[in-house]
């Protein structure tokens, strides 16, 4: 697989050190990135950044996602409220690699205080080089939406 050539990024305040550390990681690579905020380590609501994460990866289906805060739990479950968005915590590189191939996941959710900024960038590098296996699975994930 090929990276997505757009990634759309937000974080809350736990996450904004390593939000900061992750857009250069991709940008590095040539990957164009849509850094929707914070902006700073100022206490925030982490509800204001998901959401329009996911609006963009909605509208633009083929562009994937990183959210990051402090446990991920958060920005995840928040995420999953929309139809269209498939959200996985992902702590271990190999649960990055699993939420894309069983999953067809599009944005990975990163636990910036359980977790090292290499082990970030490793989960990062999995997910979005990882492709969905279909197959079987394709069954299941059509299975999600409840609506």
């Amino acid at each position: 697989m090929q990276y997505p050539k757009i990634i759309a990024i937000g974080s809350d305040h736990a996450g904004f050190e390593y939000k900061s550390v992750l857009v250069a990681f991709l940008q590095d690579k040539n990957i164009e990135v849509k850094d929707f905020g914070t902006h700073s380590n100022d206490s925030v609501d982490y509800p204001d950044y998901v959401h329009p994460v996911c609006q963009y990866i909605e509208d633009n289906p083929s562009t994937m996602g990183i959210l990051i805060c402090g446990s991920a739990n958060g920005v995840a479950i928040t995420a999953n409220k929309h139809q269209k968005i498939r959200a996985a915590l992902c702590w271990k590189n190999e649960i990055s690699a699993l939420a894309r191939q069983h999953n067809d996941a599009n944005i990975v959710c990163i636990p910036a205080r359980f977790i090292s900024l290499e082990e970030a960038k490793e989960i990062v590098e999995t997910f979005l080089s990882t492709d969905f296996e279909g197959g079987r699975h394709q069954n299941r994930v059509d299975k999600i939406a409840c609506c």
